[in-house]
């Protein structure tokens, strides 16, 4: 036999449930578009700074790091990562907020939630399979994508959810470790592209008490600010370390290794997972430092307003006429309701793409 002959013998999957979840999500067109999606900066604003994919990677690789050390599944944590922000519109969250804005006004109460549309990305935008949509993943990652770590109850959510995910119960632990893997992601690197950007100085985070700790651990190395480069990596990567040994050491007492303590989730008492509440409260005050200096500064406010702009022009447009649809969307008009197809369509585009549709549609070439 030839070295190569023996893997056509393969009559069944290799790989885990959760790892098969995974490379369907990797493999997926809505994974693909994160690239072109903002974070925080817009994608046009440069190379360097995170885009949603960025920013789901490092999620990933964060909650990998935090379930592997507990026992725990390290392919489900990965797949939640790597969907959970699929269903995110152009524009960051106020390209969300702007849609949400548009639906209800025009009486559809349900509106737009980006959570909830990543699950339905997922579980039904998705085409891969003739006979059924979605990407046919498990139910622990469908799960996990859906409530994130609290009980998730939305007025506007289905029956039929209600009734299969039982929405007053905690998700599994790995879905709780990628909602902390998420937080401590975009905390890190939100200050690294800050700074790098010149929105926000070392000097500003000065005001948080967890900051300064970070940035004396980085003195100790020698590190100095001359060598800006180093210095924000050499202090993401404190804050992430510090971050995470925390977690894990609030963990280890309410997780048993490998197994999951059940009462948590079955019932309403407290999250196993997440920081000492002395930690949680610094966590909260540098979060609203951010706010403050560097979400609400004037840049990033004025390409926001420019986004969220640019999502009601879209909306209006194709709700005026729907011709403008692509083929893949038109035809399900007399399926779904049109309101939502265009929903959907607008939440699946790209930044740049959006940007030049809307130029397009208003004559701004």
């Amino acid at each position: 036999m030839k070295p190569y002959e023996r893997f056509h013998k393969i009559d069944k999957d290799f790989r885990n449930p959760y790892a098969r979840d995974r490379d369907r999500i990797i493999h997926s067109g809505s994974f693909r578009k994160l690239e072109y999606k903002t974070q925080v900066f817009l994608n046009q604003e440069g190379d360097f700074f995170r885009t949603r994919l960025t920013h789901s990677l490092e999620v990933s690789q964060i909650a990998r790091s935090i379930t592997s050390h507990l026992g725990l599944n390290e392919s489900l944590a990965e797949a939640i990562a790597l969907a959970h922000d699929l269903g995110h519109t152009p524009f960051g969250h106020v390209g969300g907020d702007a849609l949400d804005e548009c639906l209800k006004a025009d009486g559809f109460n349900r509106g737009f939630e980006h959570n909830f549309q990543s699950f339905r990305v997922i579980s039904s935008i998705e085409k891969r399979y003739k006979d059924f949509d979605g990407l046919n993943l498990t139910f622990a990652t469908l799960e996990g994508v859906l409530k994130h770590s609290y009980p998730y109850k939305k007025s506007f959510l289905p029956a039929t959810i209600h009734e299969r995910f039982n929405l007053d119960t905690h998700p599994s632990i790995e879905a709780m470790i990628v909602d902390r893997a998420d937080e401590i992601a975009y905390i890190s690197h939100d200050i690294d592209d800050g700074v790098n950007s010149g929105l926000i100085n070392f000097e500003d985070l000065r005001e948080s008490e967890l900051a300064t700790e970070i940035l004396e651990k980085v003195a100790l190395e020698g590190v100095g600010r001359e060598n800006d480069e180093m210095f924000r990596y050499r202090f993401s990567s404190h804050l992430i370390n510090k971050l995470v040994y925390s977690l894990l050491d609030y963990a280890k007492e309410r997780v048993e290794i490998g197994e999951v303590l059940s009462a948590s989730l079955e019932s309403k008492l407290p999250i196993p997972i997440g920081f000492e509440p002395e930690l949680e409260t610094k966590i909260k005050k540098l979060k609203k430092l951010l706010f403050v200096k560097m979400y609400q500064h004037k840049d990033i406010v004025r390409k926001m307003y420019a986004g969220k702009q640019a999502i009601k022009g879209l909306y209006k447009g194709l709700m005026d006429d729907e011709k403008m649809l692509p083929e893949f969307y038109h035809k399900q008009l007399d399926k779904r309701e049109k309101h939502r197809i265009i929903a959907d369509y607008m939440a699946s585009m790209s930044d740049r793409y959006a940007l030049k549709f809307y130029n397009e549609m208003y004559g701004r070439m």
